[in-house]
């Protein structure tokens, strides 16, 4: 252990933390900025960029960063003379300077950490006037907004990109005043290898990257009496909504969520997990079969899209080992489309479609070319956890107060396996549990599979499925998919099925969820909530939903079959390697 003083208080630590580790282990506030820590991904961002976080050192002519300075023994630090205070003003007061004043019409406008700062500060007035840098705004995709005149350099989102991720598509770019983060060549993040998970979005403590708003697309469709309106709520956003007003994180709200839709005028409002169960069908077909063939083996989920993405750039030459079934998303929609408008006497383009979804890269997914027919999206508009709580509280509608109510059927029922979807490991568990009976043809007993859940990056697990011992892997996180398939590559591990997730811990940890601003304690009570949920369920397993299978007698035959195929599945594209 090292013993410092800070602000003349004793603390100890272990060896290899830093000055502000210490200070947060007796309570003493240093502000900060491009920091970043998220413990259960074992991510420290911590390279002192933004200097708001400077402290003074006896025997230290500089001031130090706080973040990134190691302590050592017999230390002693002040965190708040004249010096560092006036030391802090003028950094943020040069962030300031440099930095658009369009503050009530930014998408982080009362939830920026730059804002935050610079009340907490009292800086209500620009010292420092002068040139401004400008550059063009990224609005070439439909899921990222790239606005790098608000860019403060702290470099978070390369770290999630490049360090989290792997993608590798952010690195500092241009010299001195005119310095950014950015892709090579400044090319827009549509013509790169971006996958479009929103971790970069996650992590930006101001505007410079925020969601593709689509809200004013939906209340303008609410707005058009020619056009039947219908809705699809994905599983985690029933477990984060709620943190937008101020609810406990984990707080399960589906049945608030369904008043406050039917508050906002939606014609129906259909449940995503409908289609998890759905996938859980065909996919669990697929892999059985595959199992039974010992071919293409092991087969891997796909209903991530940043993770679909990812493996199209990246591993082209295990393109053949995904599962083609459709995401919940775009097998929701392409029910709604056909099925469902022709049973209401709609064509499918009178049918709007919209998603409220926790992921960002899901509004890239709903564009993708195979996801459209004669001219009509299965999925027309696509709006984040985060837009749909603006849309409420622009309404009015006081969420917290709002009763219960259920969706609409036949596309809202769904089990216990179709909530879980929402978290890491909850699609190979829904997987397993139907399985198992269809298999075994045996009741499965033991519903938990305890085996592989968790928030850990990667976990293994082998499960016996009658007299075969399955090994599976789950990864969340697309550093930790490339660290999975590139061991598969080198014919390191073998396994017989794959979860991946894009996003650090699933869904619960997408793009478009309530900011969480380094405190990934919630996520792991979202991820309780989506177990509560399923708890909860009178029914647990997919295949024993009844409307989906009324679903395969009525009109797809069975799960595999060619209708099933034609409407519920699809197909990869091996995508340009170069930047």
């Amino acid at each position: 252990m090292i013993n410092l003083m800070i602000n003349e208080q004793p603390v100890s630590v272990e060896e290899g933390a830093m000055i502000l580790d210490a200070a947060k282990k007796i309570n003493v506030k240093i502000p900060t900025l491009c920091n970043l820590e998220l413990e259960s991904f074992k991510l420290e961002h911590r390279i002192g960029s933004c200097r708001i976080c400077v402290v003074e050192v006896k025997g230290r002519r500089n001031l130090a960063p706080a973040c990134c300075t190691p302590v050592e023994e017999g230390m002693l630090v002040k965190t708040s003379t004249l010096r560092v205070i006036k030391a802090r003003r003028t950094m943020l007061d040069l962030l300031l300077s440099n930095h658009p004043k369009d503050c009530l019409t930014c998408e982080k406008n009362l939830d920026c950490e730059l804002q935050s700062l610079a009340q907490e500060m009292g800086l209500h007035k620009i010292i420092y006037k002068g040139e401004r840098i400008h550059h063009n705004i990224d609005l070439a995709n439909e899921a990222i907004v790239r606005d790098l005149n608000k860019c403060i350099m702290c470099r978070r989102c390369e770290t999630a990109c490049n360090t989290i991720q792997t993608v590798g598509i952010l690195s500092g770019i241009r010299r001195g005043f005119w310095s950014v983060v950015g892709p090579a060549f400044e090319k827009p993040l549509a013509d790169t290898k971006c996958t479009f998970c929103g971790q970069c979005v996650s992590v930006c403590p101001v505007g410079a990257l925020t969601e593709m708003n689509r809200t004013y697309d939906v209340w303008r469709a609410l707005n058009d009496d020619s056009k039947h309106i219908v809705v699809q709520t994905a599983p985690a956003v029933r477990v984060a909504l709620g943190e937008e007003f101020g609810m406990e994180p984990g707080s399960i709200t589906t049945g608030k969520l369904v008043s406050a839709l039917k508050m906002l005028g939606f014609d129906k409002i259909f449940d995503t997990d409908f289609a998890a169960d759905l996938t859980i069908m065909e996919e669990t077909t697929e892999f059985i079969g595959r199992l039974q063939r010992n071919e293409n083996l092991p087969i891997l989920t796909s209903c991530c899209p940043g993770w679909v993405k990812f493996f199209e750039h990246q591993f082209t030459d295990l393109i053949n080992i995904p599962s083609t079934a459709k995401s919940p998303q775009q097998m929701l929609g392409a029910v709604a489309k056909s099925i469902y408008a022709k049973k209401v006497g709609l064509e499918p383009s009178d049918v709007v479609m919209v998603s409220v979804m926790p992921c960002l890269a899901k509004k890239y997914e709903a564009a993708r070319e195979e996801f459209s027919h004669d001219g009509v999206r299965d999925v027309d508009i696509v709006i984040s956890t985060r837009e749909l709580a603006n849309m409420l509280k622009e309404a009015g509608i006081q969420f917290n107060d709002l009763p219960n109510s259920t969706y609409d059927n036949p596309l809202g029922e769904s089990t216990g396996a179709g909530v879980i979807f929402g978290t890491t490991g909850g699609v190979l568990e829904a997987v397993l549990r139907t399985a198992s009976e269809w298999v075994t043809g045996k009741e499965l007993k033991r519903v938990d599979f305890e085996e592989v859940r968790g928030l850990q990056g990667i976990r293994e697990a082998e499960i016996a499925i009658g007299d075969k011992k399955i090994k599976v892997a789950i990864s969340s996180g697309l550093g930790n998919a490339r660290t999975l398939l590139e061991k598969i590559r080198r014919g390191e591990a073998q396994y017989h099925a794959i979860e991946i997730m894009a996003c650090p811990g699933g869904c619960i940890n997408g793009g478009g969820q309530p900011y969480i601003h380094g405190d990934d304690s919630i996520l792991d009570r979202r991820r309780l909530a989506l177990y509560e949920e399923d708890r909860m369920k009178p029914v647990r397993k997919s295949h024993e939903n009844f409307h989906v299978q009324k679903l395969y007698r009525d009109f797809l035959d069975k799960p595999g079959s060619e209708k099933a195929h034609k409407l519920l599945h699809t197909h990869y594209t091996a995508r340009d390697m170069t930047p």
